[in-house]
């Protein structure tokens, strides 16, 4: 039996390929993946990663060129990932919610010549062609496009600066911009993970897609440390329950929406989830009264994680250990490094907000195919010249190094030519008792160039008759600058697939009323 390869970890750099054929040794009948239907055991992912490394090298797969996957999250296609990885490639997860149009130029864009597609996707996309030499139906092609059984990949050592995988952002608008992760990115960002939490006793449930990154910062560790990931190809909280108690699941990455409805199902306190060692949280706002819900009804740790899939600053915020600082995202990890800048470019006084830029060892290698907008997310220290990435959030910092979001940079609502800031009005909405959800974004106005206006969600019972009343208590506690304008209805907040609030369409929404 090979040695112990979580002693590879301590490592600088190591290969994360050479990582699975080890655990595929050491751990062997092990449980490695389960999606629900298909559990593998590690001497069985590591095997089907090299016999589908082995054939995309066969296929003329060249060093750091992509391999695009589009579908639902399944054993199937985290052994594409891994293997695309194995064979000298990078992952190129395809976003499901895109357009045909958007799809067409990420995979364009990727410059992949294989594309592993789910047959429903496939279907949905109907004669609409993408632009790729060998399309792969997933879901029922990929025992037969795997090499023999056996068969193993030509050897691959990456370099630190080899492209693993390639993030697509999830834009609204136009070609969703391709953030590229070079293999030593990942691995100091999962070795200092995996050093935290993770062990070979892992067992690690994800319900977010694997073309997320926020799937990534739990996923990968957790595999980087031989355990097992149980995968959700769509969260549904009854099946999320059942899914953590069965397996006795201790790992679990949730965005806040997930966390939402969790603490609001009827059966939850009776779910046996005793073996919950530690939660993870990003990808959009935690509430802190949410964050002392769960902190007070579920099990084990719970981190949020703020940071951007560009890189920059990260924040790992052990949310359990600090409970008088739930309206903050922590401090900066070790070796992040975090400044808060004024218009002019100037670093602020502890308490006053301004723009967000972060540097750290955890930065991606750049956009692809775009140099010009690689650019355009970096700010350039003028003392020394060094790198930061604009994390494009508004926030402060306390005298004892906390950060505070108060929120998007391109969210700030110029009004009169004050600085409103959505997430101080949003605050207030939240704390009238009959309010589920608020958010408030900013729209044209003739007389002072933007105003405010909010929409919540109403508890049930609550009618629209009442959204005036709300409003006038609201703006008695806000500042004359700050008042909301009008006050809108929703059933629901529209969200991106990782939970993020859309408020672009909020703002449409808003400007058609």
């Amino acid at each position: 039996m090979t040695s112990n390869p979580a002693a590879q970890l301590d490592a600088e750099f190591g290969s994360f390929p050479g990582l699975i054929a080890a655990w595929g040794e050491y751990r062997g009948d092990a449980d490695a993946l389960f999606d629900g239907s298909t559990r593998l055991s590690w001497r069985e992912t590591a095997d089907r990663v090299e016999r589908i490394a082995a054939r995309l090298q066969a296929d003329g797969l060249e060093r750091g060129q992509a391999v695009a996957i589009l579908g639902t999250t399944t054993v199937n296609y985290a052994l594409l990932y891994l293997a695309a990885i194995r064979a000298g490639g990078c992952a190129a997860p395809l976003t499901t919610s895109a357009s045909p149009d958007q799809l067409a130029g990420m995979v364009s864009d990727s410059g992949a010549i294989h594309l592993f597609i789910d047959r429903a996707k496939l279907t949905e996309l109907g004669d609409f062609k993408l632009p790729v030499a060998h399309q792969i139906v997933l879901d029922e092609d990929l025992d037969n496009f795997m090499a023999p059984a056996g068969t193993k990949a030509a050897p691959f050592e990456p370099a630190e600066q080899d492209p693993l995988n390639i993030i697509y952002s999830s834009g609204t608008t136009g070609v969703p911009k391709g953030i590229v992760h070079s293999h030593g990115m990942r691995w100091r960002q999962m070795t200092f993970r995996a050093a935290l939490n993770y062990g070979q006793d892992s067992r690690t449930l994800t319900s977010t897609p694997l073309y997320s990154n926020t799937t990534m910062a739990v996923f990968l560790p957790t595999l980087y440390s031989g355990g097992y990931v149980s995968l959700m190809g769509k969260f549904d909280t009854e099946g999320w329950l059942n899914r953590a108690q069965d397996e006795r699941i201790t790992h679990t990455m949730l965005v806040p929406v997930q966390y939402r409805r969790l603490m609001q199902f009827e059966r939850f306190d009776a779910y046996d989830l005793s073996s919950m060692r530690m939660k993870y949280c990003t990808s959009a706002p935690f509430p802190a009264d949410l964050k002392a819900e769960v902190l007070a009804r579920m099990p084990g740790g719970l981190i949020e994680i703020y940071g951007m899939t560009e890189g920059g600053v990260a924040c790992i915020f052990p949310i359990h250990e600090h409970p008088d600082k739930l309206h903050t995202v922590g401090k900066p990890a070790p070796g992040h490094f975090l400044k808060v800048l004024d218009e002019d470019g100037h670093e602020v006084a502890p308490g006053v907000a301004g723009e967000l830029v972060g540097k750290s060892p955890t930065m991606m290698l750049g956009y692809k195919n775009q140099p010009e907008m690689t650019r355009e997310g970096y700010w350039a220290d003028p003392a020394d010249g060094s790198t930061w990435q604009r994390m494009g959030d508004v926030g402060r910092v306390d005298e004892e190094g906390f950060v505070e979001l108060v929120g998007r940079t391109k969210d700030v609502i110029i009004s009169g030519g004050f600085n409103i800031f959505p997430i101080d009005l949003e605050t207030e909405l939240a704390k009238d008792d009959r309010v589920v959800e608020a958010a408030v974004v900013g729209i044209p106005s003739d007389q002072w160039g933007e105003t405010p206006v909010g929409f919540v969600v109403l508890k049930p019972g609550t009618g629209d008759d009442s959204l005036e009343d709300i409003r006038a208590i609201t703006n008695s506690r806000l500042g004359k600058t700050q008042r909301v304008s009008a006050l809108h209805a929703i059933a629901e907040m529209p969200r991106s697939h990782i939970g993020k609030l859309l408020k672009t369409d909020l703002r449409e929404i808003a400007i058609a009323q």
